[in-house]
């Protein structure tokens, strides 16, 4: 059994306007020091697979067919045993 973490980021290029609204708050709590806010998904997965490069395999899929939307966001996959 593996433990898949994912990080889902929206792309550089794409806008995110719940990171801005954040960036917004923060600054309206007087934490100006924050200069940009980028909002994301963390995602765990246990996966049954014979070894880690089938559990990555599969978790590629996963989030290629649906955890992630490959036109807006990147994703980053950590295989743990």
């Amino acid at each position: 059994m593996y433990k898949a973490k994912v990080n889902v980021t929206l792309r550089p290029s794409i806008l995110d306007p719940k990171g801005k609204a954040a960036h917004h708050a923060l600054q309206n709590l007087g934490l100006n020091e924050v200069r940009q806010v980028r909002i994301g998904k963390f995602i765990e997965l246990d996966v049954d697979a014979k070894d880690e490069a089938a559990a990555k395999e599969i978790v590629e899929s996963a989030c290629a067919q649906l955890l992630a939307n490959e036109v807006m966001e990147d994703f980053e996959i950590t295989i743990e045993s």
